[in-house]
Formats: C-alpha cells, sequence, structure tokens
C-alpha cells in the first residue's frame, strides 16, 4: 500500500524544505548581525538626579563610572555605594530590554532556544 500526499503537496516536498531552511538560515543571520550591532552599542544611565553616571556596554560590561564631587561623603560610602549600584543596573536593564526588543522584532515573537 503506497501512502498518498494530500492534493498541492506531490513533488513540492523537498522544495518546501529548502525554502525553510533558507529561512530559518535568514532569521539566524538577523538576529546574529542584531546582536554584534547591539553589543557594540553603549548605555548610560544616572542615580541620585544624576550624582552618579555609568555607562554599559551591550555585553553588559561596566566600562565607565562617573561621580559628581559633592556626593563624595567619607562618612556615607553606603550611600554612594547603593547609587553606584542603583545606576548600573539601570543601564543594565536598558540594554537587556533593548536587546530583547530587537530580537522579538526579528523573529516576530517566535522564541527558538538556543537562538538568543
Amino acid at each position: 500500500m503506497k501512502a498518498r500526499l494530500p492534493k498541492g503537496y506531490s513533488n513540492g516536498g523537498t522544495n518546501n524544505m529548502q525554502q525553510l531552511a533558507r529561512q530559518a538560515q535568514k532569521l539566524q543571520d538577523d538576529m546574529e548581525a542584531a546582536t554584534a550591532e547591539l553589543e557594540a552599542k553603549e548605555y548610560t544611565a544616572a542615580a541620585g538626579g544624576g550624582a552618579v553616571n555609568v555607562t554599559v556596554t551591550g555585553k553588559m560590561e561596566l566600562t565607565k563610572v562617573d561621580i559628581s564631587p559633592e556626593v563624595v561623603d567619607p562618612e556615607d560610602v553606603e550611600m554612594l555605594s547603593d547609587l553606584v549600584i542603583a545606576a548600573a543596573n539601570e543601564a543594565l536593564r536598558a540594554a537587556a530590554k533593548e536587546k530583547e526588543e530587537k530580537m522579538e522584532s526579528i523573529s516576530g515573537g517566535l522564541n527558538i532556544p538556543g537562538m538568543f
């Protein structure tokens, strides 16, 4: 007994698989390009009304910390530490959010494990 394909599927299966493979490769290429672009970007955030500014890269690396001299109080180092942490976390959140949005726009919301 021979298996029969539904109407419209005869001899087109190979072409459909090749087209699907090309689309998957294009999606992967687009995501890799977007990742490289995002990793090259820098994100800056401030805390304490601009008293502390930090810059991170899209690779989630802290690259710069600017601290206003007026917030440097030797008797309140803990407050300064809190401001640096708050600014760094905000910059990292901005980088992660942009990456998530960019990947979602490329994939159309499709979640493919291991792709990003």
